[in-house]
């Protein structure tokens, strides 16, 4: 299902938490009771081993994103959040996909996933597996694209993201 959210409409923070048991369901948790609405969510270890990284795509039209750094703030093992302005940032997600691919369309598909710096993962039995790296705005019309063919699996990774080096970001630290 292709995102359709307006960039102008979302905001991006990264959440520095305590690598605990339960963290992401509290952060989870908090969303939901009070009705933000998540556009995506990933987490990853850092490179310190006490501590893990949630970068979380959020829609403020439902709520302004000053509540929402607030509210997380509550939850204890909150260490540190990073706005990452769109400006500001290189976003990056993954799209893998199996897709219906006979001998006529192959070449087709093919030059598809390399006119979008993809990659072909595998080729067998009539299907092919491909991925794409890449902004999300790219994602989405590729996925768009790929509405031509007979897609038998589809998988976004959501979107991971970093401030721009020299770039100001404004950060929010627990007490």
């Amino acid at each position: 299902m292709t995102q359709t959210t307006n960039p102008a409409e979302v905001s991006t923070i990264a959440v520095l938490v305590e690598n605990k048991t339960g963290v992401l369901a509290r952060v989870a948790d908090l969303f939901a009771r009070r009705s933000f609405n998540i556009i995506s969510l990933t987490v990853a270890p850092t490179r310190d081993e006490r501590l893990s990284r949630i970068t979380i795509v959020v829609d403020v039209e439902s709520s302004p994103l000053e509540q929402i750094i607030n509210q997380l703030f509550k939850l204890i093992n909150v260490v540190e959040i990073t706005e990452l302005d769109v400006d500001e940032a290189i976003e990056r997600e993954l799209l893998l996909a199996t897709i219906e691919a006979p001998e006529k369309k192959r070449d087709e598909l093919s030059e598809l996933v390399d006119k979008s710096y993809g990659k072909v993962l595998s080729a067998a039995d009539n299907q092919m597996t491909i991925s794409i790296e890449d902004k999300p705005s790219r994602i989405n019309a590729f996925e768009v694209e790929l509405q031509k063919y007979d897609v038998t699996y589809l998988q976004r990774s959501g979107r991971i993201a970093l401030p721009k080096i020299g770039r100001s970001i404004r950060r929010h630290r627990a007490d």
